[in-house]
């Protein structure tokens, strides 16, 4: 498996691999958001989430995929400080603000940041056509964080603060992306960097989960929010893994920047799952994100 997505790198099979990952991904990620959303406490779901992917990693990081060379572990050590950091700050949003408020705004935030990142980690361009479609994007996020802020009906209070995190949590799925895009580039087979990333990853939110657990008053049972963990770790995998091996094959921008019709799905959702109200100048909204998404694909 491995060596035939080596032997996609650069060509035009590989961008279209590339195009198929992200998508899947874009689709993947915001199930996995409305997962840690839901009904429990985000806190609780992420730690059940990061538990289940960790252990399940564990065998196939230990004895299945080789091992990594010397100069990953530095770069496992990075990507975890990023990814626990970005962790703290999207359960701080998530409890601030309703997932149709703050997932389009964290989502559109990640790519703009990502596609300056990977300019300066890889020396990656984008046309003309590209730039128009991250302004198109970036509009959209205004716009809707504007219209949230004037008519948003629930946790007023909140609302401000809520939406800053989101952009802040957006800042580090930009650092994340790109750093891991790195990282899967880095060694020389992919597997190793997603079995070993997965398996270190997992360490450090199931202790602040079951710290915050054992501090409830009233502690939800362990059964559902251990299922939801198991759901969440699958999806964890092919959402992420998809991304990177994406940013492997292709563009770390362009595949960033596509993941974001995200948004789409985030509002369906919200809406059918979450029974969130949307709207439709809201999903106009969202649609404008991923309008941009998919003009800087089209463009490149």
């Amino acid at each position: 498996m491995s060596d035939w997505l080596l032997s996609l790198e650069g060509t035009e099979a590989g961008q279209q691999v590339a195009l198929m990952l992200a998508l899947l991904a874009a689709f993947l990620h915001a199930l996995f958001g409305a997962l840690q959303k839901g009904r429990h406490d985000p806190w609780l779901s992420r730690g059940a989430i990061d538990f289940s992917y960790g252990v399940i990693a564990a065998p196939f990081a230990l004895f299945v995929v080789p091992w990594p060379e010397p100069h990953m572990w530095p770069i496992f050590a990075v990507a975890f400080v990023i990814h626990v950091t970005y962790k703290i700050a999207q359960s701080y949003t998530y409890v601030l603000g309703s997932y149709t408020v703050v997932y389009p705004v964290v989502r559109g935030t990640g790519p703009l940041f990502t596609v300056i990142g990977a300019g300066l980690l890889f020396g990656e361009h984008f046309t003309t056509v590209q730039w128009l479609g991250v302004a198109t994007l970036v509009a959209g996020i205004f716009a809707l964080a504007a219209y949230n802020l004037r008519h948003w009906p629930l946790g007023r209070a909140q609302l401000k603060p809520a939406l800053a995190m989101a952009v802040v949590t957006g800042l580090f799925v930009a650092a994340y992306t790109t750093f891991d895009a790195y990282g899967i580039r880095a060694t020389a087979n992919p597997f190793t960097f997603l079995a070993w990333f997965f398996f270190i990853d997992g360490f450090f939110m199931p202790v602040i989960a079951g710290l915050r657990w054992r501090n409830m008053s009233n502690r939800p049972s362990l059964g559902p929010l251990m299922r939801r963990g198991l759901l969440g770790a699958f999806v964890a995998y092919f959402s992420f893994g998809s991304i990177m091996l994406a940013t492997r094959l292709d563009s770390v921008g362009e595949a960033a920047v596509l993941r974001e019709t995200s948004t789409v799905f985030a509002a369906l959702i919200g809406w059918l799952v979450l029974k969130e109200r949307v709207g439709p100048r809201r999903v106009a909204m969202m649609a404008l994100i991923a309008a941009g998404a998919v003009i800087v694909e089209m463009g490149g």
